[in-house]
């Protein structure tokens, strides 16, 4: 589903670079749960993003479900998420001024789903994680756990392909952690594909793979309890021509 190939990524200005990735080689098959770690500032979010297509690399290839999507257009990466990848963020993302109902909406808006299918598909969503007796109330009205089961909703509600969560769990509390992962666990028994990133051994454990970043490079994978080290050779980051 998910490839790349010498994917690298720069930031910065004409006096200061930073490069976030090195040349990663990546790839995430269809059904596959992996969970990305590594310290703050080694490129996880990074690589999200552009597997997310939220952002574009600098250099290299990037591949969707076949397609080399890295030279896309704003508006094609715009146009391709939709229906395909469902977002969960560490801090929700939700808009404060919508009802939960409203919230969970957006997505199909963008998809110009009908009113009545629209409104079958969220309540179903809302009842099966639990929060249907809250639709009517803004975010700011809910705990934790509850806003993190509403952005889950969100994410779910085209039936995308491909989840991608950064840190899902990080600002809840043990027992509501759990349950976010019970939820990711469910979603992939049922076929879809799943990247999360988090600082949680536990958590990734849970993955069918671990992938570990280091300063913008991929430095170990592991499958179940075996880890794969990958030799690390720095080269300068390759960058397109003009």
């Amino acid at each position: 589903m998910i490839r790349t190939v010498r994917l690298t990524k720069i930031f910065g200005t004409e006096e200061v670079e930073t490069t976030a990735l090195n040349a990663i080689n990546f790839e995430v098959k269809k059904g596959e749960f992996v969970a990305v770690m590594g310290p703050s500032g080694c490129g996880k979010s990074t690589l999200m993003n552009i597997i997310g297509l939220l952002d574009s690399p600098t250099s290299g290839e990037c591949f969707f479900d076949g397609v080399d999507v890295a030279r896309f257009k704003e508006n094609q990466r715009t146009e391709l998420r939709k229906g395909n990848i469902g977002f969960i963020f560490q801090s929700f993302n939700l808009i404060d001024e919508l009802t939960v109902y409203e919230n969970v909406e957006l997505p199909l808006l963008a998809l110009k789903t009908p009113a009545a299918e629209r409104k079958r598909i969220i309540e179903a969503m809302l009842e099966q994680l639990k929060i249907s007796h809250r639709k009517k109330h803004f975010p700011r009205q809910l705990s934790g756990g509850q806003q993190q089961r509403v952005a889950i909703a969100r994410a779910l509600v085209t039936k995308p392909k491909l989840i991608l969560a950064d840190e899902p769990t990080g600002n809840l509390d043990s027992a509501n952690g759990e349950q976010v992962m019970q939820i990711l666990e469910k979603l992939n028994a049922e076929g879809t594909t799943i990247v999360i990133v988090t600082h949680s051994a536990e958590h990734a454990a849970r993955a069918h793979r671990i992938v570990n970043l280091f300063d913008g490079h991929i430095i170990t994978e592991q499958i179940g309890k075996k880890f794969t080290t990958t030799k690390l050779i720095i080269e300068p980051a390759i960058l397109p021509e003009n």
